[in-house]
């Protein structure tokens, strides 16, 4: 993995370098920022409104053949080679002149924008990312759920109300409710009229949820309400780690999960929704960032009969790891208690359940990805600045 870059300035000829060293060796790569990269990232509030931070021009009409005709360190002496820099003047081809502070740059070199390293994990994870929601109003402790829970994929709340709907109050923290053809929060135990499996008392393999929507809905969250069975144990899976050691043993059924798209389809008496995914989903870096699994809705494209059989061979590599024990986190869910997870990440299930023993009552919603980050960028800004 690479490190943060350091930055220096060169003026014969004029450019501006990124340095990088490679998993804390002596290894290092040097990148020549370009003109055009740089020029549209000008900092001056001619250029870029200060309350916004968008951009006042159109850096798409920049003249192709740009250059840099001067570069040095700010306030400093003009040499020539190599120096670290913080601030930096600039001078282009078109007749821009301005100031940089390089440290903008970093953010893009950050592959997860400022947001927790994703760990993954197996059964042997402990303890389990935990927060109680008394203590979710307090910014610090919020903070510190936020970075769990992106940290991990998943994070268990405890001590919540156990009101009916209260599930939309909790997600409201972290997040906007979206609402599906399900309703702003559906209802999850056994009944005889449900159009999904879910909504029985039988035992549900690690899976993602609507992988047949587009967008697939980014975060779930699951809240008990009661439980008084001694079955309907809660599990957990993490892509990540399992996708892992698909790309390790297998690395060209790995390259077909990645890559070949499959059909996935939902049908009932009033909705009918039908999407196109990758089993494994990669980042903007190439590293694995999550999953689009269900079997019960999936469907392979035609290939070649070669094709047919190395993809599902590599699927059911894939598929055997989901269920193998040592990847999966079980425990049960208690009332008050409720998980939230990244559901293009982690897969849930569930252990059957006798529903003469008792009631089993969960209620369910879904907030998009993107919320838990931007908060967690929000809060890290304002505890800092508490701090100083």
């Amino acid at each position: 993995m690479k490190q943060a870059p350091r930055f220096s300035v060169e003026n014969n000829p004029p450019r501006v370098l990124a340095h990088f060293t490679v998993n804390n060796s002596e290894q290092a790569e040097t990148l020549e920022l370009q003109p055009i990269w740089l020029r549209e990232r000008c900092q001056d509030p001619e250029n870029r409104d200060p309350l916004t931070q968008q951009r006042t021009f159109d850096p798409h009409q920049l003249p192709e053949n740009l250059v840099i005709t001067e570069a040095k360190p700010k306030n400093s002496p003009q040499q020539n080679g190599a120096q670290n820099a913080q601030e930096i003047f600039l001078a282009f081809s078109d007749g821009y002149k301005g100031t940089y502070n390089t440290n903008e740059f970093l953010a893009d070199f950050d592959s997860h924008d400022g947001c927790p390293i994703p760990k993954a994990w197996n059964a042997s994870l402990k303890p389990m990312p935990c927060a109680s929601w008394q203590d979710l109003h307090k910014n610090t402790e919020m903070l510190d759920a936020l970075e769990k829970f992106l940290t991990y994929g998943f994070l268990i709340v405890k001590d919540t109300p156990t009101e009916k709907k209260s599930i939309l109050e909790i997600a409201a923290k972290f997040g906007f409710v979206r609402e599906t053809n399900f309703g702003n929060f559906f209802e999850v135990y056994s009944r005889p009229d449900g159009n999904d499996l879910a909504y029985t008392a039988r035992e549900l393999f690690p899976h993602t949820d609507n992988p047949y929507r587009n967008p697939v809905p980014g975060i779930q969250l699951l809240h008990c309400l009661i439980n008084e069975t001694s079955g309907g144990l809660s599990t957990l899976v993490d892509s990540i780690e399992v996708a892992s050691v698909v790309k390790k043993e297998d690395p060209q059924g790995f390259e077909m999960l990645a890559t070949i798209p499959l059909r996935y389809r939902f049908i009932d008496k009033e909705t009918e929704l039908i999407h196109h995914n990758t089993m494994i989903s990669l980042d903007n870096a190439g590293e694995v960032s999550g999953i689009h699994y269900s079997s019960k809705v999936d469907f392979l494209p035609p290939l070649s009969r070669e094709k047919t059989i190395a993809y599902h061979k590599a699927r059911k590599k894939l598929i055997s790891l989901f269920k193998d024990p040592k990847f999966e986190l079980k425990f049960l869910l208690q009332k008050g208690e409720l998980m939230m997870f990244d559901n293009n990440r982690v897969l849930h299930g569930r252990t059957s359940f006798d529903p003469n023993e008792g009631m089993r009552q969960l209620q369910g919603c879904y907030i998009d990805r993107d919320a838990p980050r931007s908060l967690y960028r929000v809060l890290k800004r304002q505890v800092a600045g508490n701090g100083k």
